[in-house]
């Protein structure tokens, strides 16, 4: 035959035969890892901060409830060891304060309105305690409620 009547080849595509799917699968990584990352740690300093605002609400609730200030003080630790212990919150890393309006009476004491503020830090997971990472990327949470003492409190 002579060289004018052959027909000319298609390049070859098996060269990429297979690269989209395995694109698709690469990118879908690279993406869905962070979005995995991103839901976890949401989660975890959600967690946290229902765990600082049930802190806050329970502790001012069982000071105004208690009988005395002593018992009170004593129920209140209990009550923050045992909100520690059911959202994961480690009890070193709890930051918890109470004040009392009118300011002149000692807290608690009746008729007065105690305030209850806890905090906590949220450690991301996944980041090490290497160079004092896991502190810079830390969230803080808080938490803040408010409870009306009874103006009959301490008397027996």
């Amino acid at each position: 035959m002579s060289s004018e009547h052959m027909i000319p080849e298609e390049p070859s595509t098996s060269d990429e035969a297979g690269s989209a799917a395995l694109e698709f699968i690469a990118v879908g990584v690279l993406l869905l890892v962070p979005l995995v990352y991103l839901i976890v740690a949401l989660g975890t300093i959600q967690e946290q901060a229902l765990g600082v605002e049930a802190a806050a609400r329970h502790l001012a609730r069982t000071l105004s409830l208690a009988p005395e200030a002593e018992a009170g003080a004593l129920r209140a630790q209990q009550v923050l060891d045992g909100v520690a212990t059911e959202y994961g919150i480690d009890p070193a890393e709890l930051d918890v304060d109470m004040s009392c309006a009118p300011v002149a009476a000692p807290c608690p004491s009746a008729g007065a309105t105690v305030t209850v503020v806890v905090r906590a830090r949220v450690h991301l997971p996944g980041v090490p305690a290497v160079l004092g990472l896991d502190d810079a990327a830390a969230v803080a949470v808080e938490g803040i409620a408010v409870q009306k003492v009874s103006r009959l409190w301490g008397a027996s």
